[in-house]
């Protein structure tokens, strides 16, 4: 899960990128960078840290150009360093940068086409350079120096058909244009929108429709599963089926938890999505606890309120604010290894004791994942004074790796795998647990656009929508990507020097 962002424009675009990259932070605080082009010339500023990290106000002086692109990253593959921190860049052809949301997963068998039979060379683990790799080869059997929007068309249809995975990808070529594309499943999310200056028009594709609006874009809509889109220099948008085969199966992830709630993706609502999984959720307690005792319902903030809100309606209880938030501490999820996840529960949230003591609280949280931060939840709404403590998830039980683009990447690590219900309340410390089910969860969703016919649900039913994913890829993904091998993991740092092109 990473954020991306591209504009193309008639004056200066660092600081609507930045201002985007802001309103997608919470898709990633590992890293952060930007691109822009201005006459044939590229400055670049990425470096490890939150955006505002990144880049004073001396970056930003530097970063002069009318179109570019940026990117926050939450590190899936490879590590956690800046030496992997996007936009990626290489210079043949054209002068190509690159930013990534996914997850490839036929990357070793790419790396070697790339290296014997296509002659590049691979400097990090990351697979967005591959990626970036295999698009600047297709890009130069091209052989032309004007490169039509066909051509690019045609470079783009190539990528498809090499890689798989989910990838959500917006491309700069310097002096050309900006190329934005989405995996033919359409796993990753990927807008685009416009805004009138003047007698110019602006485009802009991002993660989420909420970067455009807060630069007041208009959305115009979702790429479409294998769409690309080519803006030029010039203003002019083209856009084109490239993938051979096409079906959208969109992340439900996204919508549960990854996404911003004032976010539309694929037509859907987030924030309308989340008051449906908590109308279905209550609705299934009351059938299975029919005269429950709950005295009061309390979210775990922020991304389980509205669900939490709904949830409290239908069952006709009090919903109270028992957490508050320290808005400085990260999300937890997304923090690279156990360590420092775990290390940022308690300086994150504070209980408000008179909400739980002497009460018996339903907690609500949209997923339960690992299991450790709902432990340590649970036992600060005990220690707050709370009679008995139920906890109910928005998502259904996290059983299996999430490949595409999601830090759930060993089967092990989540507290879900081969336990029952009984047996994860019982490792939690909750007194009972409540789990969504798959098929409320869907419907939940799909009832904002009942034209989707079929979701990524990888996570919670182990049926993967791509082609590669078998025992063995699991295997090695388990091997690479699990809690222990993930640097900087020690003592809560993170490893790297800083990258830049401008000091």
């Amino acid at each position: 899960m990473c954020g991306i962002i591209g504009i193309v424009s008639h004056q200066p675009v660092a600081q609507i990128i930045y201002d985007g990259l802001l309103v997608l932070q919470h898709r990633g605080q590992d890293s952060a960078g930007i691109v822009v082009c201005n006459d044939d010339k590229l400055k670049l500023r990425k470096g490890n840290g939150q955006v505002s990290d990144v880049f004073h106000t001396r970056h930003m002086r530097d970063l002069v150009g009318n179109m570019g692109i940026g990117h926050v990253r939450y590190p899936t593959a490879g590590c956690s360093s800046s030496a992997e921190a996007q936009p990626f860049y290489v210079n043949s052809p054209y002068g190509i940068t690159l930013a990534h949301n996914g997850n490839l997963t036929n990357v070793d068998k790419l790396k070697a086409e790339l290296y014997e039979s296509d002659l590049r060379h691979i400097n990090t683990q990351s697979d967005s350079e591959v990626l970036l790799n295999v698009l600047a080869h297709e890009l130069q059997v091209s052989g032309s120096l004007s490169l039509t929007a066909e051509e690019i068309f045609r470079a783009v249809s190539e990528t498809h058909r090499r890689i798989e995975g989910a990838y959500a990808v917006v491309a700069m070529i310097t002096g050309k244009g900006i190329i934005g594309f989405r995996d033919p499943a359409g796993i990753r999310p990927v807008v685009y929108g416009k805004r009138a200056t003047g007698s110019d028009t602006e485009y802009m594709v991002a993660s989420e429709s909420v970067a455009l609006q807060t630069s007041g874009f208009e959305l115009i809509g979702d790429l479409k599963p294998g769409e690309a889109i080519f803006i030029d220099v010039d203003g002019n948008m083209h856009t084109k089926q490239c993938a051979a085969a096409s079906s959208l199966s969109p992340c439900i992830f996204e919508y549960v938890y990854l996404a911003r709630p004032d976010s539309i993706i694929d037509d859907i609502y987030v924030y309308k999505a989340r008051l449906r999984m908590g109308i279905k959720l209550g609705r299934k307690i009351i059938r299975e606890m029919p005269k429950h005792d709950i005295d009061v319902v309390i979210p775990i903030p922020d991304t389980s309120r509205p669900s939490a809100m709904e949830l409290a309606y239908h069952l006709g209880v009090k919903f109270r604010e028992g957490f508050i938030k320290n808005r400085y501490i990260g999300r937890t999820f997304i923090m690279p290894g156990q360590k420092m996840r775990k290390r940022s529960v308690r300086r994150k949230l504070n209980p408000i004791d008179i909400e739980f003591k002497g009460k018996n609280v339903l907690l609500v949280d949209d997923s339960i994942v690992r299991g450790t931060t709902s432990q340590q939840i649970i036992q600060m709404a005990r220690e707050a004074g709370a009679n008995k403590v139920y906890i109910a998830s928005a998502a259904p039980p996290v059983r299996y790796p999430n490949v595409y683009g999601i830090d759930m990447p060993a089967a092990e690590e989540l507290v879900a795998h081969e336990r029952s219900e009984a047996e994860i309340a019982g490792f939690i410390g909750a007194d009972r647990l409540f789990y969504q089910d798959l098929e409320d969860l869907i419907d939940a969703v799909q009832k904002g656009n009942r034209s989707i016919k079929e979701f990524d649900c990888s996570c919670f039913n182990g049926k993967y929508v791509t082609q590669t994913v078998d025992d063995d890829y699991l295997a090695k993904v388990r091997n690479i990507r699990n809690d222990s091998s993930k640097q900087g993991d020690d003592d809560g740092t993170v490893i790297g020097m800083e990258l830049h092109n401008n000091a």
